[in-house]
């Protein structure tokens, strides 16, 4: 999809559509959208899911996340409390492209790896 020139600048020179880029386009936030895309999941589950993620990262993600309007965060009523956290319809609406930029990112991998490798060889030897 081509952007127009004038859409470009918009993006470009925009403070606001900044902020809500470096929300959807950090790490966490994108695997957290990919992990609870399909339903509900407790905090702990969720930790559980995603591998490498930190306690106090994960909070920080999906407070961020809610504070963004992309996940809600819903108290259960049992004895103790559970806490779930799901998709709002405007993080599902962004579960679309992030999945695909998820899956393109699995596609080009290997192909990055020996981008980076090139490139490190190239510049050991300066």
């Amino acid at each position: 999809m081509k952007m127009t020139d004038e859409a470009r600048r918009v993006v470009i020179d925009s403070r606001r559509v900044g902020r809500v880029l470096s929300r959807v386009g950090d790490k966490w936030s994108v695997m957290v959208i990919v992990y609870i895309q399909d339903g509900p999941r407790r905090f702990n589950e969720i930790k559980r899911g995603i591998e490498g993620i930190s306690q106090q990262m994960l909070t920080r993600t999906l407070r961020g996340l809610e504070r963004d309007g992309f996940v809600t965060r819903t108290i259960m009523p049992t004895s103790p409390p559970q806490v779930e956290y799901s998709l709002t319809g405007l993080g599902q609406s962004l579960s679309t492209p992030v999945i695909a930029l998820g899956q393109w990112a699995c596609e080009h991998i290997d192909q990055v790896d020996e981008a980076q490798r090139q490139f490190d060889d190239q510049n050991d030897r300066v």
